[in-house]
């Protein structure tokens, strides 16, 4: 019971896989939607990918609490940088404001972040700000719990100069790979894609998302056994 009540009072944890790449002309970011609590999953359609402006998104992985202040935050500082300035903010400002917030209360934090966006003057533009502060400026950057199982694919996969549709499927293909592999990972994908036309979102229900081990053929699993074994129930004599 123990063990129980302390599951339930856990904080709410993001073990999560977020990705972010760049493609000919803008960026995808992508996310599974679990939240977690212990081993409990406390929201499972959660939406890990917050918009910071009307051009540049953040991807949120590690505590949920300490994620979504710092997105509050850069937010906040982003809306008043654009009234100064009369035009929007470039996606480096916010990366960096991201970076500020993460690496001076880096003792306190527990979130890894990916920022992408587009602006004119440099165009599509991912940030991988990890644990710690760092930040790295990237073709693409993964991150999360399911990141792990996710770093030969890319390795693999990864080429320069992708379409839009291409990096969509590579982003979903992926993180659907993680949610196969990765207990903390689940429920369904959401996208963002951003270039010069603007931002759209798309929706991918679990069930619709590729299983990667059902091509391996079922073979003397228990129940086929304890089915076979079994001559089934007796009937009922009055």
């Amino acid at each position: 019971m123990d063990a129980i009540s302390s599951d339930l009072n856990a904080p709410h944890s993001m073990g999560t896989t977020i990705i972010g790449v760049t493609f000919n002309g803008g960026v995808v970011l992508g996310a599974d939607s679990r939240t977690s609590t212990g081993m409990y999953v406390a929201n499972r359609a959660s939406d890990k990918i917050t918009q910071l402006t009307d051009n540049v998104y953040i991807c949120r992985s590690g505590s949920a609490a300490d994620s979504q202040i710092v997105s509050d935050y850069v937010r906040y500082f982003l809306h008043q940088h654009t009234i100064q300035l009369g035009q929007p903010s470039t996606v480096k400002v916010a990366a960096n404001l991201v970076r500020l917030l993460s690496y001076n209360n880096k003792n306190m934090l527990q979130t890894g972040l990916i920022v992408g966006g587009w602006d004119k003057y440099e165009g599509g533009k991912i940030y991988g700000i990890p644990l710690g502060g760092t930040i790295l400026e990237l073709p693409f950057t993964i991150g999360g719990s399911g990141s792990t199982y996710l770093y030969g694919f890319f390795d693999q996969v990864w080429k320069e100069g992708m379409t839009q549709d291409e990096a969509e499927k590579l982003v979903v293909k992926a993180v659907s790979l993680a949610i196969a592999r990765d207990g903390a990972s689940g429920g369904v994908v959401r996208t963002v894609t951003i270039n010069k036309d603007g931002v759209s979102r798309k929706f991918y229900p679990g069930d619709t998302l590729p299983i990667w081990h059902e091509e391996l053929e079922p073979k003397d699993s228990l129940l086929d056994i304890l089915s076979a074994a079994s001559p089934g129930p007796e009937p009922m004599v009055s």
